[in-house]
């Protein structure tokens, strides 16, 4: 890979909202994957009021990779309760309907990154996972935060950077930068490209028809004033998932002792006073995730 750095463009200044330039923009400079039929599919069935579970578990069966992420998501300590499943039709029914669609999007997104280095992928869905794992569990303390919601949004709000290793070639060369400069990889990405991951990823949850709020937490979770925007720019719902995984992923992060590119202190703290969440709860939630 080149790993020379491009010189920082003025194209990259992140509005509120989104202009049609900027949208053009992105789909003129990334390539946005399309929504896979099975994603599509997931997500009707769950919007009846009597899906047809079995036509999503064959679906399921038929993938390699989705029937051992079902299982591996009902066997996590977000749902684990009593004995391991090994059984697709097992995991179905420990997780329910809205949980299935997570591992559906899931194993699509990792589908569909393809062209990429792929020990650097596999870290990067493994760090991912743990992360929405974490939010999930966070979610599941809180009153009024739904923990299949919380997943989907953490596991899905770094979806694009992916997609941006994959279109420029030095973008290997950025993370090193950010991480060497103990810098949020955020900025980095405003210096040298002309769009950034929340913008991107947002731009991807809409294409996939993923609920509004999923979308407007990702486009919003690096803003640096977030915890102070007004209902009318992001619903406190979109402010609630963005807390809890940033909460999830500087734990997850010092966990592994990684340096910290996602998350500012600043957010931190916000977060943590958002949620109210002890860190008595947290180490609870540690000890859960070290056992996975």
């Amino acid at each position: 890979m080149n790993d020379t750095i491009i010189m920082p463009t003025d194209n990259c200044k992140q509005n509120y909202e989104l202009s049609h330039e900027d949208i053009e923009q992105v789909f003129s400079t990334i390539d946005i994957p399309a929504c896979p039929a099975i994603v599509s599919m997931a997500m009707s069935e769950a919007q009846r009021d009597e899906p047809d579970v079995r036509k999503l578990a064959e679906a399921i069966e038929k993938d390699v990779g989705m029937a051992a992420m079902t299982i591996k998501l009902a066997n996590s300590p977000l749902f684990r309760g009593g004995q391991s499943v090994s059984r697709v039709a097992d995991s179905i029914a420990r997780l329910g309907i809205r949980n299935i669609v997570c591992v559906v999007i899931s194993a699509a997104l990792r589908n569909c990154m393809s062209g990429i280095d792929a020990a650097w992928l596999e870290k990067f869905w493994n760090h991912a996972s743990l992360v929405a794992t974490a939010a999930g569990l966070i979610a599941k303390k809180q009153y009024g935060i739904a923990p299949d919601a919380a997943y989907t949004f953490a596991l899905f709000h770094d979806s694009a950077i992916p997609l941006l290793r994959k279109r420029f070639e030095n973008y290997g060369a950025i993370i090193n930068k950010a991480t060497q400069e103990q810098r949020l990889l955020i900025e980095v990405e405003e210096e040298y490209f002309p769009c950034t991951h929340p913008i991107v990823g947002s731009l991807l949850a809409r294409n996939w028809g993923l609920p509004p709020v999923i979308g407007q937490s990702i486009r919003f979770h690096h803003e640096k004033d977030v915890y102070h925007l007004p209902e009318k720019s992001l619903p406190g719902a979109a402010i609630s998932l963005i807390a809890v995984t940033h909460v999830a992923e500087r734990m997850i992060s010092d966990m592994h002792n990684k340096v910290n590119l996602e998350v500012s202190d600043e957010h931190f703290e916000h977060a943590l006073a958002h949620l109210g969440v002890s860190f008595e709860e947290l180490d609870e939630i540690r000890e859960q995730i070290e056992k996975y």
